[in-house]
């Protein structure tokens, strides 16, 4: 009898294990197989995306097939996606690729080779991030990226709250049919743009300036952001993170509030301020546009080295008209004198009056002999 019991007790905890095993693993095989599901999904994100950037570097049939594949990509995608999560991602995406990623890897070279760096600052080697302590650095770096992460948060969170919790439509439209490249989408974008501006810089200088300190989002603006006298690309978002929703990620979330504008043209709109922070902020004088880029990374500079003394927008037109620049400062419309000087612009401008001149000159005498023979 005991050895009868025996046996049936290794024969059910044998049984026992075998069920459990399998319970396990048929558990742990589902949770790869839907991470692996939420992984390839995420990967195809943005893929739409840059397939519709991409088309004004092609030709005439290359840009059909990648309007075609770029149409089909995203009626999949939001067919298939809450639209939610797909704008969260999209910008989470954007903001990593144009931003997140340019600035490291500039703070990498400037950090690996400062010497070559400092020789083609604006300011020399004080510019340097290596000039600050190694634990200052680690704490711009996690705030700055850290403020990234927290302004798509926001953004979610107030999406979120407009249709789930007020029951209206959301911020920003979600649809299968994009708009038109032109003109629909480039007036947006210029709209975006315009606006944005507008707001940075009433908010900046109203609000975040407040003379003298005299407010707290003032006195926090004051302690973080202009704790560092020269700035570099990471610096961009490296704020108190209620200061960095108001000034940078409100305006341009407000603007497409007001005109609800579709996802791809906030896509753009995040895209294009995203590479405007990194290259004014980043402390070089050589940049792609020298017309604008330029004169915006060195004013810049000198609102950083100023205290904060002027310059409180990113263009410079609204401290041109509003007399705000910083003292001394070359201001946008010297900029822009500076360009057609170099470029030859006057010059060429006479010469082409000249040669008009000389053309209606001539078809006037062509006319008059003309008229003595008829």
């Amino acid at each position: 009898m005991a050895f009868q019991a025996l046996r049936d007790e290794v024969v059910y905890y044998y049984g026992y294990s075998q069920g459990r095993g399998f319970s396990i693993s048929d558990i742990l095989s589902r949770s790869s197989a839907k991470m692996l599901s939420q992984v390839s999904s995420l990967m195809t994100i943005p893929l739409p995306l840059l397939s519709f950037l991409a088309v004004p570097f092609f030709g005439s049939s290359s840009t059909t097939i990648s309007l075609a594949f770029f149409l089909l990509t995203w009626v999949t995608l939001v067919s298939t996606h809450d639209p939610l999560y797909l704008e969260l991602i999209g910008t989470l995406t954007i903001r990593i690729i144009f931003f997140v990623l340019p600035s490291l890897a500039v703070l990498g070279f400037d950090t690996l080779i400062p010497s070559l760096s400092a020789s083609i600052k604006t300011r020399g080697a004080a510019q340097l991030p290596t000039q600050l302590s190694s634990r200052r650095l680690r704490n711009v770096l996690f705030v700055s990226i850290f403020n990234v992460a927290f302004s798509v948060f926001a953004q979610g969170a107030c999406d979120y709250v407009l249709t789930e919790v007020l029951n209206i439509r959301s911020a920003i439209r979600v649809s299968k049919i994009p708009p038109a490249p032109w003109p629909t989408m480039v007036k947006e974008v210029l709209y975006g743009l315009v606006c944005r501006g507008f707001l940075h810089y009433f908010i900046h200088r109203d609000i975040l300036h407040a003379s003298p300190r005299g407010s707290i989002l003032a006195r926090w603006h004051a302690d973080w952001a202009h704790s560092l006298k020269h700035p570099f690309s990471l610096t961009a978002t490296y704020d108190h993170p209620i200061c960095h929703l108001l000034t940078d990620w409100a305006p341009l979330y407000l603007t497409t509030l007001f005109f609800r504008f579709h996802v791809l043209t906030w896509y753009i709109l995040t895209a294009i301020v995203s590479l405007e922070q990194f290259f004014i902020y980043s402390g070089y004088p050589v940049l792609p546009s020298q017309i604008l880029l330029a004169g915006m990374a060195q004013r810049t500079d000198s609102h950083y080295a100023t205290g904060g003394k002027g310059n409180y927008g990113h263009w410079g037109v609204l401290d041109w008209i509003f007399g705000t620049g910083c003292p001394g400062d070359a201001d946008v419309m010297d900029n822009v004198q500076d360009e057609a000087d170099k470029r030859g612009v006057r010059q060429r401008a006479s010469n082409m009056m000249e040669n008009a001149g000389e053309r209606v000159r001539r078809a006037s005498d062509k006319v008059n002999i003309y008229d003595r023979y008829s």
